[in-house]
C-alpha cells in the first residue's frame, strides 16, 4: 500500500469519526451514520490494499 493511500485512508477515518461525534454531539443521527460509514469505507479500502500488497508478494515469491 502506498503512502499516499495510507494517508487518504487516515484522513477519511479521522474525518468519519469527527463527524460521528458531531452527531452524537447535536443528536444528528443522519451525521453520526454518515461518520460511521466514512470510517467503514476507510477500513475497506486499507483492506483491499493490503489484499494487493499481499498478492504481490505470492507473485513475487513465485518468480524466484
Amino acid at each position: 500500500m502506498g503512502l499516499d493511500d495510507k494517508l487518504d485512508n487516515a484522513r477519511d477515518r479521522m474525518t468519519g469519526r469527527a463527524k460521528e461525534a458531531a452527531g452524537a454531539a447535536t443528536d444528528d443521527e443522519q451525521l453520526r451514520a454518515e461518520g460511521r460509514g466514512q470510517q467503514t469505507e476507510a477500513d475497506v479500502k486499507d483492506a483491499g490494499e493490503k489484499v494487493k500488497d499481499a498478492a504481490g508478494k505470492v507473485g513475487d515469491a513465485a518468480r524466484r
